[in-house]
């Protein structure tokens, strides 16, 4: 499932390739598979089952309950809560711009968005749901459901779990943050960063942060990497980093420990607290943290508030979010 090795020995090639193709803007139109070509009745289904509890067991959790789109696609929390108040070990990761990965998950293990939406609607203890069958049961007994399913999938049994999926990830591919202020001053506005910032994008480049955070979206395209690279006895009591195995824990190969996907940038100045475990509050300890164990660097504060500075001017412009009417539940609850 994973081929890390070959991904590591080519690290250092890629960041030395980055530096002349290190910025790029972000596109406003995801690619989408040749199988779940978006329509406007699939995006709108798709917001509805996003954020509609009654995919939980419980009722009460949504894909929206984690990954806020009201704000930066996930739910601040080191650790998001599921149903009955369970927590897992992991901080959600954002959901904008989320198209843009070529893997999903921090350990990779959805290859698309549509395999993504599969997987916490039966977590136990994400949204509990004993199996799809049940999912797809609970959603044909809603009739506004069976309406809009037959809108954006004609054709015999509208109600599945393939349909669903791809009905939710359709939805997410619209979530994309274009035109930051980073966008704008790549794309010939020079006004559009802040001398500080651009003294940030200057460092990010020196120090090799590129050779990781690469692409338009700064997350790699599908990249993995070790964390932490360097060992540090300190840091690793402080905030516990290798508690998690991260691929190794889907792959069970040893040596695949401590291996994540490279996250994006896109937005992280809105995305506290940081890293896999949600264990760092702040952009500026986040910063120093990877300078530390991942390039082996003590950076001085100047030159943590420029990076911070240049982060901070990688919020996009957000599209604008309409909370949808969900079909209801007449006379009854859902079982």
């Amino acid at each position: 499932m994973f081929k890390l090795h070959s991904l590591v020995t080519a690290f250092a090639l890629m960041g030395a390739m980055s530096a002349a193709n290190a910025w790029e803007t972000l596109p406003t139109q995801a690619p989408e598979p040749a199988n779940n070509p978006s329509t406007p009745e699939k995006i709108a289904l798709g917001q509805m089952l996003y954020h509609d509890p009654r995919l939980s067991s419980t009722g009460t959790v949504s894909c929206a309950s984690c990954h806020n789109t009201m704000l930066g696609g996930e739910d601040n929390r080191p650790n998001s809560m599921g149903v009955n108040g369970q927590t897992g070990g992991r901080s959600s990761p954002t959901v904008w711009n989320s198209a843009f990965n070529k893997v999903q998950f921090w350990d990779g293990r959805a290859a698309s968005l549509e395999d993504q939406a599969a997987g916490p609607v039966t977590n136990a203890i994400e949204m509990g749901m004993k199996s799809w069958d049940d999912v797809v049961a609970r959603l044909k007994d809603i009739e506004g459901y069976q309406v809009a399913f037959k809108h954006a999938f004609p054709g015999e049994n509208p109600i599945s779990k393939d349909h669903a999926t791809k009905a939710i990830a359709a939805y997410e591919r619209t979530l994309i943050t274009p035109n930051s202020p980073y966008d704008k001053f790549v794309g010939g506005d020079k006004s559009a960063l802040s001398a500080e910032q651009i003294r940030g994008m200057d460092k990010v480049a020196e120090l090799g942060c590129i050779g990781c955070h690469s692409g338009a979206a700064f997350n790699g395209a599908g990249m993995f990497q070790k964390f932490p690279m360097t060992p540090d006895g300190y840091l690793e009591a402080k905030y516990h980093f290798s508690k998690d195995k991260g691929v190794a824990e889907v792959s069970k190969k040893s040596e695949d420990e401590h291996f994540w996907k490279v996250p994006t940038l896109r937005n992280v100045a809105i995305t506290a607290p940081y890293l896999h475990n949600g264990s760092v509050q702040t952009l500026d300890e986040a910063v120093q943290i990877m300078a530390k164990v991942q390039l082996g660097k003590e950076l001085a504060k100047n030159d943590v508030a420029d990076i911070v500075a240049f982060l901070s001017a990688l919020t996009g412009e957000f599209p604008k979010q309409k909370m949808p009417t969900l079909p209801e539940t007449t006379g009854k609850t859902v079982n």
